[in-house]
């Protein structure tokens, strides 16, 4: 079996580029995205690229990624502070699960600091811009492979 990971982008994720450069840069999702299966394809992983404005739809990914992937990488956005239902669904399937934030949310405003998601997940990387993707791979493979417990 092959080994495989998902990379989930919440809500405005699609807006990089365009939404706030002075926060999270001048690349676009499409650049982030090949970005990301590129680290994954060097570390010896497959990288499914996978985003929605819409909450259902991301509890429904996560929810088919059961059986399929062997850890997701997840930039909830705004699902980040509320989606009791993501969380649940990260929770339900128990497949290994990094939070990851362009930004430092915890240097942010007081709304952006509380993740109801990381709970269910082995860690969380903000701050890095689009490496906080990279490193965000990486630490899921070290902690998939044994090597870290993140």
């Amino acid at each position: 079996m092959r080994k495989k990971l998902l990379l989930i982008n919440g809500p405005n994720m699609n807006m990089l580029g365009i939404r706030q450069p002075e926060i999270y840069g001048s690349d676009t999702l499409g650049t982030i995205e090949n970005l990301t299966v590129e680290r994954a394809r060097e570390l010896g992983y497959e990288c499914e690229c996978f985003q929605s404005n819409y909450e259902g739809a991301v509890v429904e990914k996560i929810h088919e990624a059961y059986g399929k992937v062997d850890g997701i990488v997840m930039n909830p956005a705004a699902f980040t502070h509320y989606s009791y239902a993501v969380a649940d669904a990260v929770s339900a399937v128990a497949i290994p699960t990094i939070e990851i934030h362009m930004s430092d949310i915890h240097s942010r405003e007081s709304f952006r600091r509380k993740s109801v998601i990381l709970p269910y997940c082995i860690g969380q990387v903000a701050g890095l811009g689009k490496e906080s993707y990279a490193v965000g791979v990486e630490r899921l493979v070290d902690y998939l492979e044994g090597r870290s417990h993140v």
